[in-house]
């Protein structure tokens, strides 16, 4: 095969792949933000907030335990090759080795860490399970996504979290109807999070059937060294992630939280399609880059930037509408968060072209350096000015501490490699250009509903314009490589 039909032969299944893998994710995981209307309506604000608080503590949990192992899976696979199998089975038993320990950690401190955690004590095991399961589910996914094979992962996940959403909104339902309120967050947890636990345990014994090993020093030691330093990284981002909603339940109180996770479950619209977008996007890239093809990312990930921009604003322009649908009346301050919130998360998924390469030189203990200040930074910002301006604020302040963190990552990225795919000028001006597009967009709300409509159908042309040639000249690049096999 000449080197041309090679490049068009991995552009093209990281193309159907990648789409398969988007859509299908985008419908998987989509279900849990559709039925946010129900939780909403169900559960009064104090009880939303709590489960929204809970579910803060598992994402920060699940780093920290698994020692971020399974972050290791995508570098490794070019590393073990033939035994990338034998590699994640090992790694998850280590994780699995870490995990317990923690646990033992947590039963003997079990009281003063549960009054800081806000849980029960069916909570924290279910927390525990569920961080081992979890943990099982990063390997599962990140295998198949390495090996750019969707189908199995996309059908675990539907066949986990399909059943779990519905569960859990039933049993609240029947919670409600039977007058056992004092008991819909344990009936949300149990409902919810036992399918999970299931499917993660599942998912761990598939793959040690596959790997057949348990145990093997060496590749817990390339994993160690590979994804210690990325602890600090992924718990500070974590961090960021859920310590705006933890400060603001702690500083203002449960129903300012309440509002607070709501307009953070509008920006998960689009952490959901980023997430999907770049999980697909990471194996063809590191393709690229192990090809000495890596000038050919830039003009890809250009578009993939305005892309998101223009999703994000659309988000922001139809806020009131979003908001209403999701909450109700008594949600209708959320409006004002959604377009700070949406941008912040755009600044986070441009950093990304910049850690993913200091990840694929194996640089993962600087990628962690500027994580860890800009998180300290965040924390602090949060703290002065939730006090000095109110919750809003904390919507801010995690925005511009994503963009700070963005342009940290490129820096160290040019210092580290002595290259930058993607020009921090570039993006930074296209980061700077959403964002205030953004904030001017929230001077519509207090009109006519009409004039936003007239404004996104008038856009339409344009994005057109813009977005058809490009998806043409792909489509025109994978038909002549099928013509010519």
């Amino acid at each position: 095969m000449s080197e041309t039909q090679s490049k068009n032969a991995l552009n093209k299944k990281a193309f159907k792949a990648g789409i398969f893998y988007i859509i299908s994710q985008l419908f998987v995981r989509g279900i849990t933000f559709i039925m946010t209307p129900v939780y909403t309506r169900l559960l009064s604000q104090v009880q939303y907030n709590q489960i929204k608080i809970y579910e803060s503590w598992l994402l920060i949990f699940a780093p920290i335990m698994s020692l971020c192992l399974w972050r290791s899976v995508e570098r490794a696979k070019y590393d073990v090759k033939e035994r990338f199998n034998e590699y994640v089975s090992s790694v998850q038993t280590l994780s699995y080795l870490s995990i317990s320990g923690f646990f033992l950690l947590f039963l003997i401190f079990k009281e003063p860490l549960e009054r800081i955690c806000s849980m029960t004590d069916f909570m924290l095991y279910i927390a525990f399970l569920y961080t081992y399961a979890h943990t099982s589910i990063f390997y599962f996914q990140r295998r198949e996504k390495q090996m750019m094979r969707y189908k199995a992962s996309t059908l675990f996940t539907a066949v986990t979290v399909i059943p779990a959403t519905l569960l859990s909104v039933l049993l609240i339902y029947i919670g409600k109807s039977t007058g056992h309120e004092d008991s819909l967050v344990a009936l949300r947890i149990a409902g919810y999070y036992i399918p999970m636990i299931i499917g993660g345990f599942s998912a761990a014994a598939i793959m040690i059937w596959q790997g057949k090993k348990l145990v093997d020093i060496r590749y817990w030691k390339y994993a160690l060294r590979f994804s210690l330093p990325l602890i600090p990284e992924v718990l500070s981002i974590q961090i960021m992630n859920q310590a705006d909603k933890l400060m603001v339940t702690s500083l203002v109180g449960d129903v300012s939280g309440s509002i607070f996770a709501l307009a953070t479950t509008v920006s998960y619209i689009i952490w959901i399609l980023e997430d999907s977008v770049w999980n697909a996007w990471l194996p063809w890239m590191y393709e690229k880059i192990s090809r000495g093809e890596g000038k050919e990312i830039e003009h890809y990930w250009s578009i993939l930037m305005h892309a998101f921009g223009v999703i994000s604003w659309l988000l922001v322009l139809f806020a009131p509408e979003i908001i209403m649908i999701l909450g109700g009346k008594k949600y209708e301050a959320a409006i004002f968060l959604i377009a700070p919130m949406v941008t912040g998360t755009l600044f986070r998924f441009y950093s990304y072209s910049y850690t993913a390469i200091q990840n694929y030189y194996k640089k993962t203990s600087f990628v962690a350096v500027s994580t860890v200040s800009v998180m300290v930074l965040n924390v602090i910002l949060n703290y002065i000015f939730i006090l000095l301006f109110g919750y809003r604020a904390a919507a801010y302040t995690t925005a511009f501490s994503y963009l700070v963190l963005m342009c940290m990552q490129a820096v160290m990225e040019k210092k580290l490699t002595g290259e930058q795919l993607i020009p921090l000028v570039k993006t930074l001006r296209i980061s700077c250009s959403y964002f205030c597009l953004c904030m001017v967009t929230m001077l519509l709300f207090r009109g006519p509903m009409w004039i936003r409509y007239a404004i996104a159908v008038c856009m339409v042309p344009i994005c057109l314009k813009y977005f058809l040639p490009q998806i043409r000249l792909v489509l025109k690049a994978i038909k002549a490589h099928g013509k010519k096999h």
